[in-house]
């Protein structure tokens, strides 16, 4: 995404400079995750799988080319055995996103050509490991940000690049916060930081990142009002916060009813013009945490170029002489702490703090409805593929 990005900032005299350092701020050092050891859960043979064969037969979901969920085909394939400090993985959970939604119309800013296979995350177990991976092993359940290639009944992965997760926690669930879940964590506590006694504005609050965000900001003793449509108002309140109907209501001026200083943070993945309202809406020391441009999903011309007014804008208000700051926020922001805060919502998640909102689970031949669904806003909480 970076590379993409900057090579599309190129020709955009003055935007690069301000990508870096938008991108830049609140850099972390890298961290030492602790190795995790565990013994034999499940032989090969009985996970139907006896490693004797050089390769491995998949069955995936291809995203061929644009146009409607309908495009989607099914295919069987053959992968390499894992290599060294590779695992095969037999997916459980495959979650479906936004970003599909965004690669299907070829709008997403990192995807890539046609044809390829979707997934962005996914939860399942180990079937098999290469050489050289001694802190994982057989039967050991894990989870994996892919961006790509997930939506597959067994994939290969960095032994490097997967987290395990409980076995007492229900892959659907779990899935619905490996993307989701970190999301929501480091914009709350790594770029907004906020604090018990604070205001929020999380748009989309009853949609996957928004559902995980609302309640990790209740946790956090933190006042949270959250836009949605009206259906959806029941979701927010249930979550211990204050709707507010994008549709009907006018959001700034229902917000400075609500919170007459303005707010502590807002979290906003629409961009375009909203991003102003947003930026608008923040109180004294107040940040807006932006992380996507739904706005332009229908949008023309080349898929970054929605980024480079946001990119703008992010910039110019970072310099500006106020106390209030701007941010973009992307889920690889910081890679090296990936696994160390999804083991904290995991935790929230198997302790019962924090539960997920799965609307409907497809089996993976009805990819097209799963996507389809998310694709029609109808959607509560994550849509999951369980192949």
């Amino acid at each position: 995404m970076h590379i993409n990005v900057l090579r599309y900032l190129d020709s955009e005299p003055g935007l690069r400079g301000a990508y870096r350092r938008v991108m830049t701020t609140n850099s972390l050092e890298r961290p030492r995750i602790d190795s995790i050891k565990q013994s034999l859960g499940l032989s090969r043979a009985a996970t139907g799988y006896t490693g004797s064969e050089e390769t491995v037969t998949v069955t995936e979901v291809v995203m061929p080319r644009k146009g409607g969920p309908d495009v989607l085909q099914l295919r069987e394939r053959q992968i390499a055995r894992p290599e060294h400090g590779q695992v095969l993985v037999r997916v459980e959970a495959a979650g479906v996103s936004f970003a599909e939604v965004q690669m299907l119309r070829g709008r997403y800013f990192d995807q890539p050509s046609f044809p390829f296979v979707p997934g962005y995350d996914i939860v399942g177990n180990i079937i098999d490991v290469g050489t050289g991976v001694d802190h994982l092993s057989v039967g050991q359940r894990v989870a994996a940000l892919t961006e790509t290639g997930g939506w597959v009944d067994r994939i290969v992965l960095s032994a490097d690049d997967v987290v395990p997760v409980s076995t007492d926690v229900d892959p659907a669930e779990a899935v619905a916060l490996v993307t989701n879940g970190v999301t929501a964590w480091q914009m709350l506590h790594r770029v907004a930081k906020v604090r018990p006694g604070q205001t929020v504005l999380v748009h989309g609050a009853s949609g996957g990142v928004g559902t995980v965000l609302t309640q990790l900001a209740r946790l956090r003793d933190v006042q949270v009002l959250g836009t949605a449509s009206a259906a959806k108002h029941d979701t927010v309140r249930a979550m211990g916060a204050t709707p507010i109907d994008y549709r009907t209501e006018n959001v700034p001026s229902r917000v400075a009813e609500l919170t007459p200083d303005g707010v502590d943070a807002v979290f906003d993945h629409l961009g375009g013009t909203a991003v102003v309202d947003s930026w608008r809406m923040l109180g004294p020391g107040g940040t807006l945490v932006s992380y996507g441009v739904a706005a332009a999903l229908d949008a023309t011309g080349h898929r970054l170029k929605p980024f480079v007014p946001l990119f703008g804008r992010i910039a110019l208000w970072t310099v500006l002489p106020n106390d209030r700051r701007a941010t973009f926020y992307y889920v690889q922001r910081w890679p090296d702490r990936f696994g160390e805060d999804l083991q904290q919502v995991f935790e929230l998640l198997a302790g019962g703090s924090l539960t997920t909102h799965v609307d409907r689970r497809f089996p993976l031949e009805d990819a097209s409805e799963a996507l389809g669904l998310l694709d029609s806003g109808e959607a509560t909480g994550k849509v999951v593929i369980t192949p």
